[in-house]
């Protein structure tokens, strides 16, 4: 598997012919690339919840390439009537399988929705997002959230092994909340932290994060973006 961090909470897992891009914020997120770079081979779009820092390029991306876009019923909806034409609608607790992969919803501690017409309107619930692919790792973006118990469940029934976490501070979990997360509800093999440094709300950087998990066979991982490296 390979895997490709944009900035943010931007991901591509790329496997067989598959190309799975997570909340695909690249324009405007200070990823230097450029969206061609980034959606090149996408297949499906997976989104956590419908915050315009994470739905992004999602529309542009989906009528370029034809992927597939994956997420919570509401979100699908709206983007439908923007011109996104192939979908797949979920909800919390729900599992698909789609080209020979699944997926599965999980609960996140947080809030989902965008501004319509001038008026803020809720889109469903936000998520995290298990991907279970055959002779693959199991992944898990946990998407924009606080810290919750039920964290230990989630990792008792997909077992991931990688682990997509939200570490800046304020808007989702932060260092101590998120390391305490990893040290005592998973047993990931690598964690790539995200959601740090694109505004300035934001914690700056990963390092206290990095500093505090301590969980033996766990490594964390801080990539370069838009350099892949193999999982």
């Amino acid at each position: 598997m390979r895997i490709t961090w944009y900035g943010h909470s931007a991901f591509k897992l790329q496997f067989a012919d598959k190309g799975l891009l997570f909340d695909p914020f690249i324009t405007g997120s200070g990823y230097g690339g450029g969206l061609d770079d980034a959606m090149a081979g996408v297949t499906h779009v997976l989104l956590t919840h419908g915050h315009d820092d994470h739905v992004g390029d999602t529309v542009e991306i989906a009528k370029r390439t034809g992927a597939t876009l994956i997420s919570s019923f509401e979100i699908v909806s709206w983007l439908g009537q923007q011109g996104v034409e192939k979908v797949e609608p979920m909800n919390t607790g729900g599992a698909i399988t789609v080209d020979d992969f699944t997926v599965t919803l999980t609960q996140a501690f947080h809030s989902s929705g965008a501004l319509v017409n001038g008026v803020f309107a809720q889109l469903g619930h936000p998520n995290g997002i298990i991907v279970e692919a055959p002779g693959e790792p199991t992944v898990f973006h946990l998407g924009d959230t606080g810290l919750f118990g039920d964290m230990k469940l989630i990792n008792e029934l997909y077992r991931p092994k990688i682990g997509f976490v939200p570490v800046g501070d304020r808007f989702t979990m932060g260092a101590r909340t998120a390391a305490y997360a990893v040290n005592n509800f998973f047993d990931f093999d690598l964690v790539v932290p995200c959601h740090y440094g694109t505004f300035g709300l934001l914690a700056p950087d990963a390092d206290s994060f990095v500093k505090q998990v301590t969980k033996p066979g766990t490594k964390v991982m801080v990539p370069e973006k838009g350099r892949a490296f193999e999982a």
